[in-house]
């Protein structure tokens, strides 16, 4: 509550800058001026400066999030919601293991012809392992099938990829999601060029509403984001980060905040660009004694114009910030 309070209460802090020219120096009114803010502004200006992608951030596919996409609301229970999050799952159906035809990546400024990966191989990268076991619930994910039904010996679970995967979720949230049916789709994931639709196999999981998609180009099409370039001088006093990007919703930007558990005044801060977009925040760090802990704070702002393709900065780090997982 106290976080949104903030954020309600403080509309205009939200924007350091508006719109500026691609290398040109945002302005910012001097009654709104104090430390921290003008530190944010300097630093995040060298951000923006030293922002230079190669030529495959604009012509190939360079994805700025999570390869598993959820196609609407899922509709999660506690259970269903910790094996997402925990890539628990198991199959109920045989998953085709050839190859497709290549796809389509369609950008808002065009398209890309990419290979593609089998259901199987697509299924491989989304089942990160089983639950540990609890009393009461399935040990383990369904296993070969036999005539009849049966399964020699019983349940079993072997080591390996679909072995038991350590987990400080509660003991009650044990069940893996089951896979019912798959094809080949699309899903919006965000990229270097903006929102694209990119070829996806598509999921039908047991219990959730929406299907979970996992993106289907092969591994030697995707391009990794580049290595951030930060500035040389430390982080300014009372200055945080960003650590990725929540959600984008036209000109409403939502990421979240690096800070200390005894941080106060967390105020999210934008500099907006042509070409570019830098985020963080500024505290006032507390004085007493207080743990090291981080805490992760959301934060929102509207931007002046829809983000689009424009990236997202880092104001310490300088990087790039993916769209967190949902």
């Amino acid at each position: 509550m106290r976080r949104t309070a903030a954020l309600l209460g403080l509309p205009l802090l939200m924007i350091v800058a508006g719109c500026a020219s691609a290398g040109s120096d945002p302005t910012v009114d001097p009654a709104d001026s104090d430390p921290r803010r003008d530190a944010f502004a300097q630093r995040a200006t060298e951000v923006a400066g030293a922002w230079r992608p190669a030529p495959a951030w604009a012509t190939g596919y360079v994805p700025m999030q999570d390869a598993t996409v959820l196609l609407g609301d899922p509709g999660f229970t506690e259970e269903t919601k910790t094996a997402f999050l925990s890539g628990w799952y198991r199959d109920q159906i045989d998953l085709p293991a050839a190859k497709p035809a290549d796809g389509t990546i369609r950008f808002p400024d065009g398209t890309l012809t990419v290979p593609l990966v089998s259901a199987a191989d697509a299924y491989g990268q989304l089942d990160q392992g089983d639950p540990p076991p609890c009393d009461g619930r399935p040990k383990g994910p369904a296993g070969p099938k036999f005539p009849g039904g049966a399964r020699p010996g019983g349940p079993t679970i072997e080591p390996g990829p679909d072995g038991p995967v350590s987990s400080s979720a509660p003991q009650t949230a044990c069940v893996p999601l089951t896979v019912t049916a798959v094809k080949l789709g699309t899903a919006p994931v965000r990229t270097s060029r903006g929102e694209a639709q990119v070829p996806a196999w598509l999921f039908t999981v047991e219990g959730l509403a929406a299907p979970v998609a996992r993106v289907a180009v092969a591994p030697q099409a995707v391009t990794a984001p580049p290595e951030p370039a930060a500035p040389a001088q430390p982080a300014p006093e009372g200055v945080v980060g960003a650590q990725d990007v929540q959600s984008v919703d036209g000109a409403e930007l939502t990421w979240r905040l690096g800070v200390g558990s005894c941080d106060t005044a967390i105020t999210p801060l934008v500099q907006e660009r042509d070409d570019v977009v830098v985020v963080g925040g500024s505290v006032i760090p507390s004085t007493g004694v207080c743990n090291a802990m981080l805490k992760i704070e959301p934060v929102t702002a509207t931007l002046k114009a829809p983000l689009g393709d424009r990236p997202v900065l880092d104001v310490l780090t300088g990087a790039p910030l993916r769209l967190a997982a949902s």
